[in-house]
This record gives structure tokens, C-alpha cells and sequence, in this order.
């Protein structure tokens, strides 16, 4: 058992979203959260499950890399297998303030998910 606060939060949230629960995961998610993403920053709660849910969807898989916290800050290391990518590795740095992810840093290669439009023939964002 962890004694960080950041970091149960981050684990619970993390457990909820790699089980396909987002209903739970959002649970840890202030309403005014931050995202810095790789396609741009995502606010608000509604905007972030928007942007959370189609992973979701497609997620097969996540392994726990490793995960490091302190009382207001959380980083969690993983690898997910989707159904477009069989290896994505992501981290999420994230901020917690009574006990909601009130800001994430999200950070994952999104070469692998373009090759993968490109060769179904899907339109890729630069």
C-alpha cells in the first residue's frame, strides 16, 4: 500500500480507465482538469472524457511499467495494446489537489496510431 496521497489516486484512476470503466476513472478527474496531450490541451472534465473514451473503446490491454508519487504529484509509466497498436508506451505526470487528477501531462508517441490511420486509409493529422 502506497502511502502518497497523488499516487493512490493516480492508480485508481489508471485501474478504472485500463479496466474499460471511465465512468470511475472519471471519478478521480476534477471538472476543471487540464490535460496537456500531444494533440494539444484538453480542459474541462466533459472535453477530457472526449478525448479519454475513444481509447477506451479500443483498448485491449495495459501493463503498469512503474508509478512514483508524492502528496500532489503522480507519475505513472505503462505500456497499453489496442486494437490498431500492439505497443504504445504512455506516461502521465498528473497533479491531485483533494483527491482529484487536477491537471495531466500526458505523454505518448502518436507515430504508431498515424501508421496505423495511414494504412487503413484514414485521414492523418499532421
Amino acid at each position: 500500500m502506497t502511502t502518497s496521497p497523488a499516487l493512490r489516486t493516480a492508480l485508481a484512476y489508471h485501474q478504472a480507465w485500463t479496466n474499460h470503466d471511465l465512468d470511475t476513472a472519471m471519478t478521480h478527474i476534477a471538472d476543471d482538469i487540464v490535460c496537456d496531450a500531444p494533440a494539444g490541451r484538453i480542459e474541462g472534465s466533459e472535453a477530457y472524457r472526449g478525448f479519454m473514451g475513444p481509447f477506451v473503446d479500443i483498448l485491449k490491454n495495459a501493463t503498469l511499467i512503474a508509478a512514483f508519487g508524492d502528496d500532489d504529484t503522480a507519475v505513472i509509466v505503462y505500456d497499453t495494446e489496442s486494437v490498431p497498436v500492439a505497443s504504445a508506451p504512455a506516461a502521465e505526470c498528473v497533479t491531485v489537489r483533494n483527491g482529484l487528477i487536477t491537471y495531466s501531462r500526458f505523454i505518448f508517441d502518436r507515430t504508431p496510431f498515424d501508421a496505423a490511420r495511414a494504412a487503413a486509409g484514414q485521414h492523418v493529422n499532421p
